[in-house]
């Protein structure tokens, strides 16, 4: 008889706003998903009401327009809206293995592994690195 393993896929989540796809986003997915071998990834595309609370203003897209986005992108296994008043929920539903963060978030995950531990949440936490930073930033792109 022959012996047959089952794989299991790592589900590894990120987060942001995407107003617009560039290489520095693409970069991003796939340093996410490059982490494991066997990768799953969620991408969490932030509301319009917290994109305000933390840019300061609202995105180009609406978040209609980057899920759609995001939902295109052949590098992402599945997009989610994040949460509108509770970013915990969202991940509780996802039960990703790994949140992968970008270099330069801060604001949203200020709190997350506190945060996650508190509700007893086990999921590992990585920072991602950078890719060209001083050229791929949404706000250095529309200049």
């Amino acid at each position: 008889m022959k012996k047959t393993t089952l794989q299991r896929w790592a589900r590894i989540m990120v987060f942001g706003t995407f107003d617009g796809l560039h290489k520095g986003h693409l970069n991003f997915f796939q340093q996410a998903k490059n982490l494991v071998k066997n990768s799953y990834l969620i991408v969490s595309v932030a509301r319009d009401c917290n994109v305000k609370k933390i840019k300061g203003r609202k995105p180009d897209l609406n978040e209609k327009e980057r899920f759609n986005l995001i939902q295109k992108n052949k590098i992402v296994d599945k997009a989610v809206l994040a949460g509108k008043n509770n970013y915990l929920t969202h991940i509780k539903k996802e039960c990703p293995d790994i949140i992968a963060l970008g270099y330069d978030q801060k604001a949203y995950v200020k709190n997350l592994k506190k945060d996650l531990k508190s509700q007893r949440i086990l999921i590992k936490v990585i920072r991602l690195k950078p890719y060209q930073a001083h050229i791929y930033k949404n706000h250095l792109l529309k200049k």
